[in-house]
């Protein structure tokens, strides 16, 4: 190791990751809710990625499921990471969600969408990778105290 790589996570590193973890259980969480308990509701956000995905080679029909499946998983997704439990599963399950979106805006060619996509794929990959070195739990965090 060189000088500029620490051998034990500091109070810096485990502040950043939690707050890059609570940035990121906020994005979902706000996209879930407000998919579901605001504006047309989950049935009209899910017409309206039907209309969207119009020029896709994809059924209404699978598209229309998509469209009532994703806001309560990312809804499930923001609550787990801002909580801080089953962060690991939360995370699997977020790659999982943006596989399945990147897949749709693919059949659709649109290349803006997916890079954006790509950006979530970034940042649940850092999670993803230092949690286990950086993420404290709540058992340890009541340990401490």
């Amino acid at each position: 190791m060189n000088d500029l790589t620490p051998t034990h996570p500091t109070a810096e590193h485990r502040q950043a990751y939690l707050l890059l973890r609570l940035f990121t259980g906020v994005d979902f969480f706000c996209h879930g809710f407000a998919r579901i308990f605001t504006g047309t509701h989950l049935s009209g956000f899910a017409q309206g990625m039907v209309k969207n995905m119009a020029a896709a080679p994809l059924p209404q029909s699978l598209t229309l499921a998509t469209g009532y499946i994703v806001p309560p998983v990312e809804l499930l997704i923001g609550v787990l990471l801002l909580l801080g439990i089953f962060t690991r599963l939360a995370l699997t399950l977020a790659f999982v969600l943006m596989i399945v979106l990147v897949f749709g805006v693919g059949m659709k060619q649109d290349w803006a969408v997916a890079g954006q996509q790509l950006l979530y794929a970034l940042v649940l990959f850092v999670l993803l990778f230092a949690r286990d070195r950086y993420d404290i739990s709540w058992r340890a965090l009541f340990r401490r105290s």
